[in-house]
């Protein structure tokens, strides 16, 4: 048995009472995570039902891989839920975050293509110079498409210091495009 009488294990094997029970105990908070963020986020109150129920897909996702994951001895279940209601929830707001200009009120011209395409290959970073982690924390993230949790989950890493680590090859991706970038431009910038 798990926190408050929850079995977790009969939740993790598919038990419908098991779940149904998890819900009731745990859904206000995860909508209370929720809530936070999209104020915090600055987002419309309606978006809560969704990413609320984003979550509760995320943790059934794969036969409930991601509550498999869970560990007592790292953190309480409520804790644990509400680091995953928030990540799931930013990560989906950062999906559904609507265009600042509507297409309609940019002058056609401006949607012209003023250089010829040579290539439908995306643009390679430079990952050769990213030390190995960085360089595999990349690749999950963005070529896998995968989340930061499911990275933290494979590499057997805290959630936060993935996020740490992606901030720096970023921060030292970002460096060297810089300087490449003024080098192409004549030295100017």
């Amino acid at each position: 048995m798990g926190e408050a009488g929850i079995d977790l294990g009969a939740l993790c094997r598919g038990d419908k009472p098991a779940w149904d029970a998890f819900v009731r105990r745990y859904a206000a908070v995860i909508q209370a995570a929720v809530r936070r963020l999209v104020r915090a986020a600055g987002r419309e109150e309606a978006d809560v039902g969704d990413l609320v129920q984003d979550v509760f897909l995320r943790l059934c996702k794969d036969s409930f891989r991601l509550m498999r994951t869970y560990d007592s001895a790292r953190a309480s279940l409520p804790t644990w839920l509400t680091i995953v209601a928030r990540s799931t929830a930013m990560d989906a707001l950062r999906r559904r975050m609507p265009l600042r200009v509507a297409l309609d009120d940019v002058p056609e011209a401006a949607l012209g293509v003023t250089e010829p395409v040579t290539s439908n290959e995306p643009a390679a970073l430079p990952l050769d110079d990213l030390p190995p982690r960085q360089r595999l924390i990349l690749t999950l993230l963005f070529e896998r498409d995968m989340d930061v949790v499911e990275v933290a989950q494979m590499l057997d890493l805290d959630p936060q210091t993935v996020r740490s680590m992606k901030h720096k090859a970023l921060t030292r991706l970002r460096a060297q495009l810089g300087v490449a970038g003024r080098a192409a431009a004549g030295g100017r910038g």
